[in-house]
Formats: C-alpha cells, sequence, structure tokens
C-alpha cells in the first residue's frame, strides 16, 4: 500500500462565516476577533512555512505549534480538525511539514516514494522532519508580527508521528524557548523512522556515513541530556499507543527510561510523563478513545504552559 510505504517513515474571537480567512500581510493575524466564542481560523504563511492559526475568544497562555505526520492527520487542517484544543485559552498554530500539504512536490506522493527509495535520510528525513524543527525560529518571528506572541515568549509544541520527531528534535536543538511538548505516536529518531520503513515495505535500508550522522544528530535517547536541559526542563508528556503497529511503544519507554533521571536530578520528576495507552493504534483518529487522549492532551498543556505575553503596540 502506498499509504504504508509513506506512513514508514514516522512517518490556528467564531469561525467568522464559517469561513477561513486568507491572511494578508495588512493586518496581524491574531488581531483577528471572535465571534460568538467561537475561534476564529486563519491562514498564513510563517516565512516559509504555511500554518492555520486558531485564536480563541479568550488568550491566556502562550501560543501551542502543532506539527502532523505523513499519515492521518497528514496536513495541518485535519490536524485542526482533529484536535482543535479549544479547551485552553491558547492560540494553536498548525504547522504544515516540508514537502507535505502545501509544499507537496509537483510529483505528490511519487516523488516522496521515489525520494525515499533512493535515501531515506537525506532525501525524506532531513529535509522533512528536521527542517521543520530548523523552520521555528522564522515561525516565531512570524507569530511575533502577527501579534501572536510577544517578543521573546514561551510556547507549547505538539507533534504527531514524524511531527512528533520534529519536537524532540527541536527540545534538543533549543532553538526556540519550550515551556511543554506533547508528542503522540512519534518516531524517536532516524533510526526508528528507517525501522518503520523497513516493518511497511519489507525491504532494507542502506546506511551511509551522511546517515548515520543525522541519525547521531537525530536521536532523542541519544540527545536526552540537551532535551532535558534548562530550568526548569521542559515539561514533556509522552503519548504512545499500546497497538502501534508503525511505531512500536518500547521506543517511548526506552526515550521515558532515559529521561527520568535527569527530570529527577533537576528536581522536575512530575513534569515528564509517559502514556502508554492500550488500544491506540499509529493512526489515533480512528480509535474509540480519542476524546480522552484529546482531554489529556489539553490538561497537560493547560497545567504547563505559561502565561501569555504581554503585546506591544
Amino acid at each position: 500500500m502506498r499509504y504504508a510505504a509513506i506512513a514508514g517513515i514516522g512517518l490556528c474571537m467564531g469561525l467568522l462565516a464559517n469561513t477561513v480567512h486568507a491572511q494578508t500581510h495588512i493586518e496581524p493575524a491574531c488581531s483577528t476577533r471572535a465571534s460568538n466564542d467561537e475561534p476564529a481560523v486563519v491562514a498564513v504563511t510563517l516565512g516559509e512555512t504555511p500554518a492555520l492559526i486558531r485564536i480563541p475568544a479568550q488568550i491566556d497562555k502562550a501560543p501551542i505549534l502543532l506539527w502532523h505526520g505523513f499519515g492521518p492527520p497528514a496536513n495541518e487542517r485535519a490536524l485542526m480538525e482533529a484536535l482543535p484544543l479549544d479547551e485552553v485559552p491558547a492560540v494553536k498554530v498548525y504547522l504544515g511539514l516540508p514537502m507535505l500539504g502545501a509544499r507537496m512536490p509537483a510529483a505528490g506522493s511519487d516523488e516522496l516514494i521515489r525520494r525515499q527509495r533512493e535515501d531515506l535520510a537525506t532525501l525524506v528525513f532531513e529535509p522533512v522532519v528536521m527542517g521543520a524543527a530548523q523552520e521555528l525560529p522564522a515561525v516565531i518571528r512570524a507569530l511575533e508580527q502577527h501579534r501572536c506572541i510577544s517578543q521573546g515568549g514561551r510556547v507549547g509544541l505538539f507533534g504527531f508521528s514524524a511531527g512528533g520527531a520534529s519536537v524532540l528534535y527541536a527540545l534538543a536543538e533549543a532553538d526556540v524557548p519550550v515551556d511543554v511538548a506533547v508528542t503522540l505516536n512519534a518516531s524517536t529518531g532516524l533510526t526508528a523512522s528507517v525501522n518503520a520503513y523497513e516493518r511497511a515495505t519489507k525491504g532494507s535500508y542502506t546506511w551511509t556515513e551522511a546517515a548515520r550522522r543525522l541519525a547521531r544528530r537525530s536521536d532523542a535517547v541519544t540527545r536526552a541530556k540537551d532535551i532535558a536541559a534548562g530550568s526548569p526542563p521542559p515539561a514533556l508528556l509522552l503519548i504512545h499507543g499500546e497497538d502501534d503497529a508503525m511505531m512500536p511503544a518500547e521506543i517511548a519507554t526506552t526515550l521515558h527510561r532515559t529521561l527520568q533521571p535527569l527530570y529527577r536530578e533537576a528536581n522536575a520528576a512530575q513534569r515528564l510523563q509517559l502514556n502508554v495507552a492500550p488500544g491506540l493504534a499509529h493512526v489515533w483518529t480512528d480509535t474509540g478513545n480519542v476524546e480522552a487522549l484529546r482531554s489529556s492532551i489539553a490538561a497537560w498543556f493547560h497545567t504547563y504552559l505559561s502565561a501569555a505575553g504581554v503585546l506591544a503596540g
């Protein structure tokens, strides 16, 4: 199945008149006001990143930036519909991954399949997963211009599957200040994604020295000390489906076990949590416990997100 091959990579106050507004550079996106306590949704480009900004009637918390995966939900709109997080009084920014959605190559999924067959590491994982994290500083600068975040303000991150790998890599790189993060059925780095690819395609990946360097740089377990850096370290919730056949739950338990002593040493054990969810498969939107999943994610952000910064002007 074509989806299986691609998914093997591990792969934002009312919605005014029930429309999504195409945002120009004339008016900052987060100046949009709600109607009837329903969130407004504004389509923007933040730096080079296409995004949907979901703006609630009340904003008390720092913004949450969310990444989708390669499989459903596989774009920013689908993720927004699956995980609106309206319980959290924060601006939600649904970011498109490079080479997916609006930035899909002209040849579509055929080009992604060709790239992963040629070199999954350098032609897909690096530009998509690591590339998404590398876009964050420009995204933050654009959100400041759109008056969605105060200068120097902190954010929350969410990522599913490949987007979860982007979250972990962003935490390790620490190019933007992050209060809190949630991953869902996340790849923990290139090695985990290669293993998923091999399971999905029944093939084998030929490792190169360049790929090995990317694996070391992207591996969340290897970079646990970087992820747990900070005072306090970011509040990190790792959610993984017990029935995830694409990304086995063992990769999340291994990462949690590696991070635990680092969080204890920082006197922040309560800021790290692992939830291995029974009955939860990789494509979590197809399971019967979606409401419970949404509630647990919202509760984590509600608990650990800092207060929204005061915007000038």
